[in-house]
Order: structure tokens, then C-alpha cells, then sequence
């Protein structure tokens, strides 16, 4: 297949089709679609998000990712908790520069999870098993892969709704960075209570 027949291919209306058939699924393909991103991270976690918000829309696209993302991360953080104890995972975890990760992970907690999850360019699934591994509590662990990954796919959503409003328009960017440092304060201070109970 060349350039030009995949450029003849996305058309306006050919991607309009396309919308619709997946909207016409349910929430389904948008949940997921981003959950299985979870434990095959080399699926396209931008463009998953990006068609959920131009097929589904910006609210119930955001939501649909969200939901399949945390899940995903989640289900993820429990397999990995769960297999902790193996053999192969005891020796894997022997490594200096694995140890020093995790360590890193379980001493600053909340706040590296959350600001890892933020990012969309951060391999998440290599967080969320460092961070199972780490033994960080799940109490720390939930709320920080929740919030970080609904920071994350909200800014994902919102530029790919409508990007050309976002060029146009550069403030927005500083939105996204004003709510990524309100929820990290957030959730510094819900370390620190977690730490003192």
C-alpha cells in the first residue's frame, strides 16, 4: 500500500464513515481499546483517545479512555503485585538499576506515580509494574494512577476534539499545566496524610 492510497483513503467523508460505525458500537470499543493499551503498550494510546473524543466526543471520549485506561493500569498493578513473589520476578528484581527505579517509586510514591501518569509519552505500563513491584501501597498507588491518567487523557481528548482550536489558541496549553500542578499539590498532601496514618 503507497502514500497515495492511504492519503485517498482518509477522506473527510471516508472518516466521518468510519466515526460513525464505531460510535454505533457502544462504549465498548472506546473502553476497550485503551484498556488492552494497558498491557500492550505499543498500541497507539494518542490516536485510541483521539478518534474516542472525534467519534464518541469530548465528554463521553474522555470518559470511555479514561475508564479503559485506569482499568487497564489497575488490572495491570494486581497481575504484576500478585506475581511479585515469584521466582523469576525475585531474580528480575535483583537488578541495581530496577532496584533504584522502584525504590525511587516507593519512596516518593504519590506524587511519581501521579506525574509519570501525566505525561502521554511515558511508558505508563513500566510505572504501573515498577510500582507494583515496589510494594507501594494500593492506597497510594489507586488514586495517583486515576488522577494522573485523567489528566493525561483529558489533554489527549482535548487536543485531538479539536486541534486546530488548539493551535489557534496556545493558552490552552497553559490550562492543561495550571490543572496538572493543581492535582499534583493535591496529591502531595494526600501523601503526606497517608504517610502519617
Amino acid at each position: 500500500m503507497t502514500w497515495e492510497s492511504i492519503k485517498s483513503l482518509l477522506t473527510e467523508e471516508n472518516i466521518a464513515r468510519f466515526l460513525s460505525h464505531y460510535n454505533s458500537l457502544g462504549p465498548l470499543p472506546g473502553i476497550l481499546l485503551t484498556f488492552i493499551e494497558a498491557f500492550i503498550p505499543v498500541l497507539p494510546l494518542f490516536v485510541i483517545v483521539m478518534g474516542n473524543a472525534a467519534s464518541y466526543g469530548l465528554g463521553f471520549g474522555f470518559l470511555y479512555s479514561w475508564l479503559g485506561t485506569s482499568l487497564g493500569a489497575i488490572c495491570l498493578f494486581l497481575l504484576f503485585r500478585r506475581l511479585s513473589n515469584t521466582a523469576f520476578m525475585q531474580k528480575l528484581t535483583r537488578s541495581p538499576k530496577l532496584r533504584n527505579g522502584m525504590n525511587w517509586i516507593h519512596n516518593h510514591g504519590f506524587g511519581t506515580i501521579f506525574l509519570l501518569s501525566c505525561f502521554p509519552f511515558t511508558p505508563s505500563s513500566l510505572v504501573v509494574v515498577a510500582a507494583a513491584l515496589s510494594r507501594v501501597e494500593k492506597m497510594v498507588f489507586l488514586p495517583a494512577i486515576v488522577a494522573g491518567k485523567a489528566v493525561m487523557v483529558f489533554t489527549m481528548a482535548f487536543v485531538g476534539f479539536d486541534i486546530m482550536s488548539f493551535i489557534r489558541q496556545p493558552w490552552k496549553f497553559l490550562i492543561v499545566l495550571v490543572v496538572i500542578g493543581l492535582l499534583w499539590l493535591l496529591g502531595k498532601k494526600f501523601e503526606t496524610r497517608m504517610h502519617r496514618a
